[in-house]
Order: structure tokens, then C-alpha cells, then sequence
């Protein structure tokens, strides 16, 4: 018999994530055998500094020159390379006299409308705490140069409370935007003008009223920017369509703790709900029956959710309590699987 040797292809491996921590740093994480194998982390960008801590994070996933945008605790936002980590470019969002600490950035979208020509040129939206949203446009600069950074729009999201969440439709026409006593409200972003505004739930059969908190948002579908999804600090999921009415059309807890993070899936009929005690959860929106949950095991709270754009594959990251790092524990869970 003859002697064989397993060889790793070449290339791309099956899977590829790209996570951030309290620290700054930018970790490449890897599957290279199969669904369920080891999770490798394979690179690490940046050095370790509390004050660049990753607040926010968006890609650009495309073809041709795709980008990372990150935005830091110092104020920074550096676009790079989600190849190799390369800085493409970089910009304060802090005003003179303002310490970085004060209004930090909690939403972060960059622009996919770019013709993939536009190799020194990306548009970014950013929004505050204290609801400071603007869009800016970014020239890459040669090496010996800075970048050039524009203000395209500048425009206040809220007048009181604290923004927490923001998310950016399919088309990137409309971004939603929530948090502690900011109800959700739609904007349009052509004229900077906001086109709807939640309406907030009715007391309980006892009468309490719950006070706005809303810690996630998103749409549900790529095309159409009325129907979307809130979670609360209360562990509640909120529904709504913007055509129908300004309250939920549905409405549910999950478990017992803050909701942390919620995910639309692609065929716009389910999302995936995750929590402050490591729960994971997928939901039908048409219903609101609970399709599969998978329990936290570890002491932590799920951060994020992402869905993979072709494979039926999901990756939540989980901060531990028993590290520094926003990632404490990563985990790529089949669709079909649940317990």
C-alpha cells in the first residue's frame, strides 16, 4: 500500500472571521477543516492598548479593494485592509475640547455603493452617544500624505437620551437608530430627515410602565426598509412594521436577561435573538414561535451576531468573564442544530 499524506489546500479556508476586542486588537480566526473543527486564531492586528478599544465595526465585503472600518474608544476611525490589516486611512471623530470619553461612536456603517474603480475613496456613517450622526467621505492618501476627510452631512438623531444602536438597510437609503430613552425612529438618508418614530408599548396588565431601552436593532430584510426588529434591556423583542401602526405587531421575551445583539437571516422571515447570559435563539417574525435556542454555556454575554452571506452557518462572539477580551468565546453553529 502506498503512504499517503493529507495536505492542506491552498487558499482560502472554509471559514473566516474577523473579531475585535476591549484591547484594539483586530483577530483573524479560521476553520480549516471542516464545520465543528478547532477555531483558530491565525493573526492578530494592532497592539494591545485599552484606549483603542473597537467600539464599532463595519466591512465592505467586496470583489475588488474590500475595507474594514473600525471605530475606537480614543475617537479614531481607521479604515483598513480585511486582507492583511494594512491602514488605508484614519480620522478623529472628536471635536476640539471634547475628551474622547464623552460622546463615543456606537454606530458605525461604511458604504457599499462605491464603484469598485473608487480604489481611494470610501463614505462612511457614523453616530454618538449623544446622537451626533454624520456621513463623511474618506480620501486614501499616498504614503507621504494624510487623509482627507469630508463632512457630507451632519444631523442630530435625538434630543435626549443615549443611542445605543443603528443599523443601515439593504439599499442604504434608511438607517434606523434606538437606545436608552431614544425610541426607534427611521431616517431618510438622501435629505437627513426623520420619516417615522416608535411609539412606545402600553403599560401592563398592573399597570408598570417599562422605560425605553432598546440595546439592538436591525431590519429584516435587504429590500425593505418599514419591517425591523428592536431588542430591549427587559429581554423583550419587538417587531415592527412602519406601514401598520407605531407600536409592535408582535412582541416577546426571551429568557431573563438584556437582549445583546439580534440578526436578520436572508430568506427576511427569521431572526436570531442572543443575550446578556450567552443565550442563542432563532425566531419566525411572521409568528413569533421560537425555532431553536442553544443555552450559554459559559459565564458571558453574546456581543454579536453575524450570518454567513452563502452557508447556512451563524458566529456569535461572547465576552468571558474570565478575560479582558470582547471575544472570550466564538462559536459557528449549524442551522439545523438546536438543544
Amino acid at each position: 500500500m502506498p503512504r499517503t499524506t493529507k495536505v492542506d489546500s491552498p487558499g482560502c479556508p472554509p471559514l473566516r472571521v474577523l473579531t475585535f476586542d476591549v484591547l484594539g486588537l483586530v483577530k483573524v480566526i479560521e476553520v480549516r477543516d471542516r464545520l465543528g473543527g478547532a477555531l483558530q486564531v491565525v493573526e492578530r492586528w494592532g497592539v494591545p492598548d485599552s484606549s483603542k478599544s473597537v467600539l464599532a465595526a463595519s466591512m465592505n465585503d467586496r470583489r475588488i479593494d474590500p475595507l474594514l472600518a473600525v471605530a475606537r474608544k480614543n475617537g479614531m476611525v481607521e479604515v483598513l485592509s480585511p486582507i492583511n490589516g494594512d491602514a488605508r486611512a484614519s480620522f478623529s471623530n472628536i471635536n476640539d475640547g471634547e475628551e474622547p470619553d464623552s460622546d463615543v461612536i456606537t454606530g458605525l456603517h461604511l458604504f457599499q455603493k462605491e464603484s469598485p474603480d473608487s480604489s481611494r475613496l470610501c463614505t462612511l456613517l457614523t453616530c454618538t452617544t449623544k446622537g451626533n450622526a454624520s456621513i463623511k467621505a474618506i480620501n486614501f492618501p499616498d504614503k507621504s500624505e494624510e487623509s482627507a476627510v469630508s463632512s457630507m452631512k451632519t444631523w442630530r438623531v435625538t434630543g435626549g437620551g443615549s443611542v445605543l444602536c443603528s443599523k443601515v438597510d439593504g439599499v442604504e437609503q434608511h438607517a434606523l437608530f434606538g437606545g436608552k430613552g431614544v425610541e426607534l425612529n427611521v431616517w431618510d438618508l438622501e435629505n437627513s430627515t426623520k420619516i417615522w418614530t416608535a411609539k412606545a408599548p402600553p403599560k401592563n396588565n398592573l399597570g408598570i410602565f417599562t422605560p425605553t431601552w432598546f440595546t439592538s436593532a436591525t431590519f429584516l430584510s435587504k429590500d425593505d426598509h418599514r419591517k425591523f426588529v428592536g431588542g430591549t434591556n427587559s429581554h423583550k423583542v419587538h417587531i415592527y412594521d412602519s406601514s401598520a401602526q407605531r407600536r409592535p405587531v408582535i412582541s416577546f421575551d426571551f429568557r431573563e436577561t438584556a437582549i445583546k445583539a439580534v440578526t436578520e437571516d436572508l430568506d427576511g422571515n427569521t431572526i436570531y435573538v442572543g443575550n446578556g447570559s450567552g443565550d442563542l435563539a432563532s425566531y419566525d417574525v411572521r409568528t413569533g414561535k421560537l425555532l431553536g435556542c442553544f443555552l450559554g454555556k459559559c459565564s458571558g454575554s453574546i456581543r454579536s451576531i453575524s450570518r454567513h452571506p452563502e452557508l447556512p452557518i451563524i458566529a456569535s462572539c461572547v465576552t468571558c468573564a474570565f478575560g479582558i477580551s470582547i471575544l472570550g468565546n466564538f462559536f459557528l453553529r449549524s442551522f439545523s442544530s438546536s438543544i
